[in-house]
């Protein structure tokens, strides 16, 4: 158990991370936004494999939620996200409020458009600019050597990779394997919205998934391919499916574009009962 300290303020973040630098330590950022589970676990885990000192910051950001969505219902447990953080070894959270991270007159936003159209883009208008502004904010106001993130939010990934990479942000991003539970379904603070019965279906996503890479790896058109699986998502109760596609691993292009021998990456998301699912398997 660690001496887990918490902060609520960016200056307070980088008092500390100051004292860390000038003893020589590297510093790790896992960004969460609360309602810890085993898959924050496994990224803060990794955090520590590339770092001496590892910051999670808990932060339910508004700007990423759209008027129909979840924020004023998103899980908030602070304590106990507290208590697992601690138990877990993490040396400093950074939980600021919304006046810390949006002070009055904030206008900047930070936009990726490219990799932010389709698939959830499509979707969610303007979640990954919201994403991209805070995943800026939180960089610059910790300049961590390197942050870890899960590859479930696959495009996110891909959009937080190029805004560091375009503005220069000295950091290196990991990205994790998704964490996965024992019959497949990819760990997520939403699956507890799931009815018992939904629960029993929601892990067909991953087997949709996983039919798509190993056909199309086999050779077989990512068309047939994609419009089986559907079939098989449709089947079992998911709707509506927002896209089951294959895209380029790297600019998530789609497969029809992709330079031969690409890395391709097969994507899905669709709802089943009142819950959005997403899940995404490499090629090959």
């Amino acid at each position: 158990m660690s001496d887990l300290e918490i902060v609520r303020t960016v200056r307070a973040l980088r008092e500390t991370i100051a004292g860390w630098r000038h003893a020589g330590e590297t510093v790790g950022l896992v960004p969460t936004m609360g309602a810890l589970h085993m898959a924050h676990m496994a990224l803060v885990d990794e955090a520590r494999k590339h770092a001496d000192r590892v910051v999670a910051s808990i932060f339910v950001n508004p700007t990423q939620f759209g008027p129909n969505e979840d924020f004023s219902s998103y899980p908030r447990r602070e304590a106990g996200d507290i208590e697992t953080l601690r138990d877990h070894g993490v040396d400093l959270l950074f939980a600021p409020d919304v006046k810390e991270m949006y002070p009055a007159g904030f206008e900047t936003i930070v936009d990726v458009p490219n990799i932010s159209q389709g698939l959830c883009g499509d979707h969610r208008p303007g979640h990954f600019a919201g994403v991209a502004t805070i995943v800026t904010k939180l960089l610059l106001q910790a300049l961590p050597d390197c942050a870890v993130f899960g590859e479930k939010d696959y495009q996110q990934l891909q959009v937080i990779r190029r805004l560091a990479l375009d503005l220069d942000i000295p950091v290196d991003i990991i990205g994790l394997p998704t964490v996965r539970e024992a019959d497949g379904l990819a760990v997520s603070s939403r699956n507890a919205n799931l009815s018992p019965a939904d629960r029993a279906i929601a892990p067909k996503m991953h087997a949709a998934l996983k039919d798509v890479a190993d056909k199309v790896q086999a050779g077989e058109a990512v068309s047939v391919a994609c419009a089986a699986a559907h079939e098989a998502l449709a089947a079992a109760g998911f709707f509506p499916i927002e896209y089951l596609e294959v895209r380029t691993a790297d600019t998530l292009m789609p497969a029809d574009q992709a330079p031969a021998g690409a890395p391709l990456r097969a994507l899905a998301a669709a709802w089943l009962g009142k819950t959005r699912l997403i899940d995404n398997l490499p090629i090959g």
